[in-house]
């Protein structure tokens, strides 16, 4: 890319096509309510959310027993308490009006070369599964996980379960036994539906073990179905699982695949975002708020076609995968992959794209930023002719990615970067086929998400960084935490700063033309490739190491133009103890095996000591704060630090590391 003109930053490095804006759903939308262009027509959607909901309820002709004439309970937040009178099924709108011979998902992985599900077949596997939990006397309200990559088989088992009234929870392989624990154990399950063991890199990796620590830490399990995916001559399979396997537990049925309506916000699935301190937070979402929420996005924002084929590449950990199925509730299909995106190298899913005719491919920043960074060529001996749009989600995109997609992939490919979360199951800025992309960039604030930026005063502000904020109920935020009594724990995670109104945790900028710019999270939680831990499970897994006194962990996001995050832990070692290459080496494999690849810090830094509260809190986000470039008058107040001379290394460090990047630069 060395000699490419920079992109201008005040001019769109897209601008939609007139062809695209006049057959775009949300033209037509605009043109019903009567107004000019997509600001009124979002300012329209959150001045009156009832109205707009209504309208996403009428126009997708959402199927439902009761009256949906009362939309909203209440605009309190939380319990709003959205259309408390009608009773409905997520999975009964991904299945209807459906062609049998129709596709319905392809799917390929480093196990399996690419394939394709019709509906007829999607349908004959999740009614399979359905009638084989049934049968195990699974009903309305049971809790069934899945130990699970994205495969066709975890996609049936979630629709089985939800067909069938029971709640959906879903780990990927990779997380260690620790993580899925602290997650599976708080909601009490009945069923683990698993593998024996998954490849990723060329590299098998057997799950006996760790399934069979999963059964012993969770003791309402009832029953435990395997399904062989390394095959019979993996590790696995040779140790043997105690349980079901997936053929034998689910066999072929009669029975046609039904659907139970339940109400609105009855349990759809469990998913985790962890906070600072204490367990992951077990996040319950309802089968009307998705619903609702991906007809719009799905519909509108990402303004699916007919026939479309929709890759999101994601694990099963993510809320991603969640939101892929989404795009089943349109007449479009989708294309699952597990594997590594960069074995053998990065042109492994370029490469799906191409030979599953993708339309629309989705992805986390940190793979385009790979790309970049490799100076990957998409297009050179791979014919992307169906490729129109990309998003891009899980951290912010450089800008440089955005000069990347334009030069390397297509002038004419719509970037739609998008920014949400595990909490909403959705987005609450990103792509819209009205208004351009400006480099570096969010598109627009979505359509019915009164979203704002708020200064610490809880004052609205644009054209300046804020606390991203939503000022009116959404559909799809949480119906409540599981296990939660009273709501303390939801109500503290979102509204203890504003009363009232929902703070996400993300640092974000509202331009003058209504596009957003967002710069990482201004909490603590670690957020690697939209899969988000709390600092809380890294440090039990870094403490167990003997020589590990006090542990410190920020995730910083990028800056200077740099394309990624930087994750650095900061440990204390016992006297007499000095960080060598092998104890790094040992921390990171501790992460990676008790908490997630994902989560492996970029550096492991030894310090003198860890500056904590008076009270004994860790200062994370005032560390962070200070390697962004913060001044430490303004991050932390010096009077509330037990330690000040453990704060004043940090402010040296990231003096030095502030040189060391403009050392670069110049």
């Amino acid at each position: 890319m060395t000699g490419t003109p920079p992109l201008n930053p005040s001019q769109p490095v897209w601008t939609p096509p007139a062809e695209l804006v006049e057959r775009a759903a949300m033209t037509q939308l605009r043109r019903d309510v009567g107004v000019a262009d997509y600001d009124a027509l979002w300012r329209w959607s959150v001045d009156d959310v009832e109205r707009f909901w209504r309208t996403i309820w009428d126009r997708y002709g959402v199927l439902a027993d009761g009256d949906p004439t009362t939309v909203l309970v209440s605009h309190d937040m939380p319990g709003a308490g959205w259309f408390p009178d009608v009773a409905l099924s997520f999975p009964e709108h991904v299945f209807r009006a459906k062609d049998p011979d129709a596709l319905a998902v392809q799917h390929a992985s480093e196990l399996r070369p690419l394939a394709a599900w019709t509906w007829r077949e999607l349908a004959d596997r999740t009614a399979r599964i359905r009638t084989g939990l049934r049968a195990m006397g699974i009903r309305r309200g049971d809790r069934v996980v899945g130990y699970l990559p994205n495969i066709p088989e975890t996609l049936a088992a979630f629709l089985a379960v939800a067909s069938l009234g029971a709640v959906w929870s879903c780990c990927s392989p990779d997380f260690g036994t620790r993580t899925v624990v602290d997650r599976f154990a708080q909601i009490e399950p009945t069923v683990l539906l698993t593998v024996d063991g998954y490849r990723y890199g060329g590299k098998d990796f057997a799950r006996s073990e760790v399934v069979t620590q999963l059964q012993a830490a969770l003791p309402t399990l009832r029953h435990t179905v395997w399904l062989r995916y390394l095959g019979s001559d993996s590790a696995a399979a040779r140790s043997g699982l105690v349980g079901e396997e997936w053929d034998v537990a689910f066999p072929p049925t009669e029975e046609q695949l039904t659907f139970e309506r339940v109400p609105f916000d009855h349990p759809l699935w469990i998913v985790y975002s962890s906070g600072t301190t204490g367990a992951p937070k077990a996040i319950v979402h309802g089968h009307g708020g998705p619903l609702l929420e991906q007809l719009k996005t799905w519909g509108l924002h990402h303004d699916l076609r007919d026939g479309d084929r929709v890759l999101w590449f994601t694990s099963t950990g993510w809320i991603m995968w969640n939101y892929l199925v989404g795009a089943l509730l349109q007449p479009a299909s989708i294309v699952l992959y597990d594997g590594n995106p960069g074995h053998p190298d990065l042109g492994v899913l370029w490469d799906l794209v191409e030979r599953a005719g993708v339309d629309f491919f989705g992805t986390g920043a940190a793979y385009l930023h790979a790309c970049m960074k490799d100076d990957a060529h998409p297009r050179e001996g791979r014919e992307l002719a169906r490729l129109r749009a990309i998003g891009s989600t899980g951290s912010p995109l450089a800008p440089d990615a955005y000069r990347w997609v334009h030069d390397r992939v297509g002038t004419h490919i719509w970037l739609s970067s998008a920014s949400g979360g595990t909490d909403i199951a959705g987005a609450f800025v990103g792509g819209s086929p009205l208004v351009p992309v400006y480099v570096g960039e969010l598109q627009a604030r979505l359509l019915g998400v009164a979203v704002q930026a708020w200064d610490e005063a809880g004052r609205p502000v644009v054209d300046e960084v804020g606390e991203l904020v939503v000022t009116e109920p959404m559909p799809s935020m949480p119906v409540r935490f599981w296990n939660d009594p009273g709501d303390e724990r939801y109500r503290g995670s979102y509204f203890s700063m504003y009363p009232g109104v929902w703070r996400h945790g993300d640092w974000i900028r509202i331009t003058p033309r209504g596009s957003a710019v967002i710069y990482g999270r201004s909490d603590s939680t670690i957020n690697r490739a939209g899969i988000r831990m709390g600092t809380a499970e890294i440090y039990a897994a870094v403490l167990a190491v003997p020589e590990v006194v006090d542990a410190l962990v920020v995730d910083v996001p990028p800056q200077h133009g740099t394309a990624e995050s930087w994750m650095g832990l900061f440990v204390k070692l016992a006297d007499g103890v000095g960080l060598s290459d092998e104890l790094a080496t040992e921390l990171q494999q501790r992460i990676r095996r008790d908490c997630s690849p994902r989560h492996v810090p970029d550096e492991v830094i030894e310090v003198p000591e860890v500056p904590r509260t008076l009270t004994g809190k860790a200062l994370e986000v005032p560390v962070k704060r200070l390697l962004m470039g913060r001044d430490a008058q303004a991050v932390v107040n010096q009077d509330a630090v037990a330690n000040p001379a453990a704060l004043e290394w940090f402010v040296r460090f990231a003096r030095e590391q502030a040189a060391n990047r403009r050392a670069i630069v110049e």
